[in-house]
């Protein structure tokens, strides 16, 4: 390894099999947190704050809503459109059959990494420039107590926006 650089973390962990049945907590950002997918503009009649997408955000909002055309094994169960990042519930249901879905797969794919790498790379192919940030986060939901609070979190984003760890003034 050379000096100066920095050592990259991977964040999965190394002993979980990414192709389980179950629901996983997604967030993907935007480089350098640039707002390019919205912004947070008001109140709907309820009086929850929301994003008004822009072209960027569309797309992605297209995106994720062809996931599960492509993959019949995955369920986009819950997701927010941030101004500078995105976040899902997906929910794995193999079956019992290993990267089931995955497209072009010629062997069992880690199901969560490549849904989030192709999604990724097919919008920054689209948008002409690379978007996202190297990596993402993900959270296993472990039982329906932290599914919840999951839930929960994405629903309350948009109007905790500038208590988001992701909110810069700066881009404001």
């Amino acid at each position: 390894m050379q000096k100066g650089f920095p050592v990259r973390k991977h964040q999965r962990l190394k002993s979980f099999d990414y192709n389980s049945n179950g629901a996983y907590h997604i967030t993907i950002c935007v480089q350098n947190r640039r707002e390019f997918l919205g912004r947070i503009v008001g109140r709907d009649a309820l009086g929850t704050p929301f994003a008004e997408l822009s072209e960027y955000g569309k797309i992605i909002y297209n995106e994720i809503m062809q996931i599960p055309f492509y993959y019949k094994n995955i369920e986009i169960d819950k997701f927010v459109i941030m101004p500078n990042h995105v976040h899902m519930i997906i929910i794995v249901k193999n079956n019992g059959n290993e990267g089931i879905g995955v497209p072009g797969a010629s062997r069992p794919t880690a199901i969560i990494p490549n849904v989030v790498g192709i999604l990724k790379r097919k919008t920054n192919k689209i948008y002409g420039f690379k978007m996202w940030q190297t990596g993402y986060y993900d959270h296993i939901i472990r039982d329906e107590a932290d599914y919840l609070q999951v839930w929960q979190y994405i629903d309350n984003n948009p109007a905790k926006w500038t208590e988001d760890e992701y909110f810069t003034e700066l881009t404001s």
